[in-house]
């Protein structure tokens, strides 16, 4: 090939594609190549000067009764009977819970979740208790898709048990895959049983909430924890956020922060220790509680107390002490045969992040690394659920395996019902685009499939396939309320990707699967729709009325027959024009 015909460019490494069909243009992912069952199943390339991966995993950390045989197998003490997934998959066992993971994740075998439970990698949270409800395994873990957690719960001056309720199906409608009940006030256990009891996603809590409910921090003592946590873990609670980390020695390094202890866990048992000067209580019975478990395979979530309050306290030695806190304790829960993640900061400024979580792979064996965010600045309230997910697009990227979603109402409030679906959109948003980054197989195929509707300006089936139909049909409609061979974002004569399906040389729009031939006029809003468009503000309520009650004269189109203004019955400047008429008749009514 002459060098004239060489590309001007060089490709870096490729990882997987995550196109199950390879469909389109683009070579792949610039991810590394995935290696599921080692320390880099999906993993980003290592900026230089990144601590590398844990040479160590569960397998490490094995109780002391356990034997290890001829060819590295371990084996139980005799009557050893298992309870924890983790117990099971160092047994060599496939659990139903597991072959249930592999039906969700198709990118991997029951033997492969298996092996990474087995390796600490990977958690399922599920209780035994809530298996007897209505939850549907899923597994958390960097060989799988990255989770999304929604937080909820009553606060003492706002909601209700019912109102509780409501957000987690509200929750589960949007795309959460575990939620955390973390009220503070009403009946904390009749809320918490209740949401166990609807829902179909792991529930986590932080016990310590309930644990100070009618008593001073300082009143906490071992036989309060124990009991607490054995009630919990009975009522069903998946995971546990405990902040046994935050040790007597961190403190001082806590004193020069712009913003102290943020954490409502860390903040308390900070107090507790200076009251008693003692040891953080949750460390010092750490073993005791692993106990409790282990009895119901309640899943650790190791709580970051010390996580940073604002970008001017991130990474700081607070913070990383606390982390290595946490390495040592998710050895000693795996030495009890307890499945175990870590919980990791809140504000990092984006160029920290893959530290941050290239650090905990390192301090933490590999064991999945849950993520508040994180925010990647701080003068946005009211909109921390697009400055944290741009942060939690870089740390599932660089390795967390669950985000935890960022409301609107973050340090302003409790959030509400749509404060609960924009947490939970942006952080789906920010999921997805690192899973596609990645490379895992197949989380592209629903892009491809909206890419080709798209092209064939197939408006039903681009709805269809978007992650939220009624928003998606609404704003369309709100200009042009005709499925026709333009919208109104360019208008006929300029819609690029009109032109393009003509080109015959172009594969583009031609997919016989999304091919359509009758321009029609759109059905009537449903309630949601009308909702956002009443909510949006931009059309009059008459016009909000038509499109509701759908009168179909003003294109001229009825069922069966094309509107006036597609190409096929106007020329160009005919159709234009229509268009043009069309918005300065409604630019004259929400002007009335």
């Amino acid at each position: 090939m002459s060098s004239s015909h060489r590309p001007p460019f060089v490709l870096p490494p490729l990882g997987g594609n995550p196109s199950s069909a390879r469909l389109g243009t683009t070579p792949g992912s610039f991810a590394n190549a995935p290696q599921i069952g080692g320390a880099l199943a999906f993993s980003s390339p290592d900026t230089p000067g990144m601590p590398a991966p844990s040479e160590k995993t569960a397998w490490d950390f094995m109780p002391a009764d356990w034997i290890r045989g001829e060819g590295g197998a371990w084996r139980a003490p005799a009557g050893f009977v298992p309870v924890t997934q983790l117990e099971h998959a160092r047994l060599g066992v496939v659990t139903p819970e597991m072959r249930r993971v592999a039906e969700r994740e198709p990118h991997l075998t029951p033997e492969q979740v298996r092996d990474e439970v087995a390796a600490g990698r990977m958690v399922i949270p599920a209780n035994r208790q809530h298996l007897g409800f209505r939850l549907d395994p899923m597994a958390i873990g960097r060989a799988s898709r990255t989770k999304v957690n929604a937080n909820m719960g009553a606060s003492p001056i706002a909601s209700s048990l019912d109102a509780e309720v409501d957000k987690l199906r509200w929750a589960e409608r949007w795309g959460a895959d575990t939620v955390m009940d973390l009220s503070t006030g009403g009946d904390l256990d009749a809320t918490r049983a209740a949401i166990i009891g609807a829902s179909t996603v792991p529930i986590g809590t932080v016990p310590i909430y309930s644990m100070i409910i009618g008593r001073k921090i300082e009143e906490l003592d071992e036989r309060v924890v124990l009991e607490s946590l054995e009630h919990q873990a009975r009522q069903g609670v998946d995971y546990f956020t405990i902040h046994a980390g935050v040790l007597r020695e961190h403190l001082p390094f806590v004193q020069k922060r712009l913003i102290g202890i943020v954490s409502r866990g860390g903040s308390l048992l900070a107090k507790w220790m200076l009251v008693h000067r003692r040891q953080n209580l949750m460390y010092e019975i750490w073993d005791d509680i692993c106990q409790v478990m282990r009895r119901h395979d309640v899943t650790f979530s190791i709580g970051d107390g010390l996580r940073p309050g604002g970008l001017a306290d991130a990474s700081d030695e607070a913070q990383l002490r606390e982390l290595a806190t946490l390495g040592e304790l998710t050895e000693r829960a795996w030495r009890h045969g307890v499945q175990v993640m870590v919980e990791g900061p809140g504000h990092v400024p984006f160029d920290q992040i893959e530290y941050n979580m290239k650090l905990q792979r390192r301090l933490c064996h590999g064991a999945p690394f849950y993520v508040l965010g994180p925010l990647v600045t701080d003068v946005f309230p009211g909109y921390d659920h697009i400055t944290s997910c741009i942060g939690a697009t870089a740390a599932a990227y660089h390795g967390a395996a669950m985000l935890c979603y960022v409301t609107p109402k973050e340090h302003l409030g409790l959030p509400k019902r749509d404060d609960v679906k924009q947490g939970c959109v942006a952080y789906k948003i920010a999921a997805h685009a690192a899973d596609v980054a990645l490379g895992i197989p197949g989380v592209r195929d629903r892009d491809d499939e909206l890419t080709k509707a798209r092209a064939a300006l197939n408006w039903e089936k681009h709805f269809e396939l978007s992650f939220d139909p009624d928003l998606a049909r609404a704003y369309h409609d709100e200009d042009l309320d005709v499925d026709t061979d333009f919208c109104a974002m360019c208008g006929h004569d300029w819609c690029s990707v009109r032109i393009s399906k003509e080109i015959q040389e172009f594969g583009s729009g031609k997919s016989t699967e999304y091919a359509w031939d009758k321009p029609k006029v759109t059905a009537a809003l449903t309630p949601e729709q009308r909702t956002i468009l009443e909510q949006r503000g931009v059309l009059s309520p008459g016009e909000i009325h038509r499109l509701a009650s759908k009168t179909k004269e003003k294109m001229g189109a009825d069922t069966g027959q094309k509107a006036v203004c597609h190409s096929d019955l106007a020329d160009d400047e005919k159709a234009i024009a229509l268009q043009d008429e069309r918005i300065r008749a409604e630019g004259a009514a929400a002007g009335r």
